[in-house]
């Protein structure tokens, strides 16, 4: 593995936070195809060095990647269809007219996934020894895994319920019962494990693609995994459940100034004192498994491994939770005991996301660990001069944000802000905030001492509200914003390089 150093977070860089989804392409969803190559070009014009993504993994409900069915797959909607095409393996076929602004998962999904089974058995009849060797090649190297996560989807694709509602045998595991029907959906398993297989192929040669041309990948962790998942149904032993699988508490955050009621995730809630007894072995596979992915990984609500909201699962919002010690630097010291996850010394290549409500405790163990925080300009215009979200308040070690994917775009926070807060932003970013307020904050943000900055698309190219990724709360229409090459045209690159450059932020990145 060739993977960036933590050291990259020493160096001024730059970057553009855009998932693979959200790219221009033919099939209804931005993919690893040849849009992926182009803007990783369109990245290098722009003088940027970071390309933040969201999880690769499965979407869930609501077609959210952070409820995903497993934290080890890759999302099949993401797999190259004329790569198969060219393979040999799938008939060139015209789009399906998909709207190109639009990932409409419920057209998408079951589009994409019926040509994937074209491919599959395209692949059967046609395979050459070769290629079959280095399937089942893969499918070895990344059985421990792959075996759980396929048995898992074709179980309930054929079921179509929750885990704990499946047979008995099936729900617990029993290895006859497991042996049995993974006999019988010998084929089913074989086309998810194809799937897999090719896009870790293909994942694979973009992130050389970029790598080579200076370009880092940043991922995404999420703490917490859903209930319904390959991860919980194998592992039950890791999460404090009942003995019919269930959650017995489950995970959010407390009431605050948004929300007299706290916000209810739903996430089961790990037996951290269980993961200590293997030395997190758990933890371990998957934290090494997205470094074999991806440069950089943000850790998602990394105040919960300081300590962490437990909700009785018997209760409907998150106001009767109260709060649980986590595993602390124990966790992220056994991450780098004997067993270099970095490939080098030091921290780990990790962003800590350190938003909402933060306390001494928890920024005192993101320091203790060396990994930076992160700041949201949007949040930075209230009634005081320390706000810590301010740039005249960063630290070096800081991570900085117009905003994030669960943000407004810097124009529809603006349109949608109070008088106060406009007022506030006028007087600290100058007239320019009435104007583009998007390119006020990026340039006050690219000024700052942060080491590293990072822009939403959106704001690069200067959307409106219409064009958010994410409303945190809302269950439909969200995670489906997708551009189009029409909308991006040769400004915004030629203002994006003359900020790298004049602030400081176009060097070369140590790999």
């Amino acid at each position: 593995m060739n993977l960036v150093h933590a050291s990259i977070f020493s160096q001024r860089t730059s970057g553009v936070l855009l998932h693979i989804t959200s790219l221009p392409g033919a099939y209804g969803s931005g993919d690893l195809g040849a849009e992926a190559y182009h803007f990783v070009d369109w990245l290098v014009s722009a003088g940027q060095r970071l390309w933040q993504i969201l999880p690769l993994s499965p979407v869930g409900p609501g077609n959210s990647p952070y409820h995903s069915p497993s934290t080890f797959a890759g999302n099949p909607l993401l797999v190259d269809m004329d790569e198969l095409v060219r393979c040999g393996w799938l008939s060139p076929r015209p789009d399906n007219e998909f709207e190109p602004g639009r990932c409409d998962f419920e057209r998408v999904a079951p589009y994409r996934m019926g040509r994937l089974r074209e491919a599959w058995q395209g692949f059967l009849h046609t395979v050459q020894p070769s290629d079959w060797t280095e399937f089942e090649n893969f499918r070895a190297q990344q059985a421990h895994w792959l075996e759980g996560y396929a048995l898992f989807m074709a179980l309930e694709a054929r079921h179509g319920k929750p885990w704990t509602q499946w047979p008995a045998a099936l729900a617990q595991c029993a290895p006859v019962a497991l042996a049995e029907v993974a006999g019988q959906m010998a084929d089913d398993l074989g086309f998810l494990s194809f799937i897999q297989w090719r896009f870790s192929l293909q994942w694979h040669r973009l992130r050389e693609y970029a790598r080579v041309r200076g370009v880092v990948i940043i991922g995404d962790a999420p703490i917490f995994v859903a209930h319904h998942s390959a991860d919980v149904w194998i592992n039950t032993d890791l999460y404090r459940l009942d003995a019919q699988g269930e959650p017995t508490v489950v995970a959010g955050v407390p009431p605050d100034y948004f929300s007299d009621t706290g916000q209810r995730w739903g996430n089961p809630l790990y037996r951290w004192d269980v993961m200590a007894d293997d030395g997190f072995a758990w933890w371990k596979a998957r934290l090494t498994h997205l470094l074999a992915l991806v440069d950089v990984v943000r850790l998602d609500h990394f105040r919960g491994f300081e300590s962490y909201w437990e909700i009785p699962a018997s209760e409907p919002t998150a106001a009767a939770g109260h709060w649980r010690d986590g595993p602390g630097k124990a966790l992220f010291d056994a991450l780098t005991t004997g067993h270099d996850l970095s490939g080098k010394t030091g921290p780990l290549p990790i962003i800590a996301e350190d938003l909402g409500q933060i306390t001494p405790a928890v920024s005192a163990l993101r320091q203790e660990c060396g990994f930076p925080g992160m700041r949201v300009m949007q949040f930075a215009f209230g009634d005081t001069s320390a706000n810590p979200y301010l740039p005249h308040n960063f630290e070096t070690q800081t991570v900085a944000y117009t905003g994030t994917h669960d943000n407004d775009t810097s124009l529809g926070w603006r349109q949608t802000a109070s008088a106060t807060e406009r007022h506030a932003a006028r007087c600290y970013l100058g007239p320019q905030a009435d104007v583009e307020i998007h390119w006020a904050m990026m340039q006050s943000l690219s000024q700052s001492v942060a080491n590293t900055v990072i822009f939403p698309l959106q704001d690069v190219l200067g959307l409106d509200g219409t064009h958010r990724m994410n409303t945190p709360g809302v269950a439909h229409g969200c995670w489906e914003w997708r551009f189009d090459w029409r909308q991006v045209g040769e400004e915004p690159a030629r203002r994006l390089v003359n900020l790298t450059r004049a602030h400081g932020r176009n060097l070369t990145v140590l790999t």
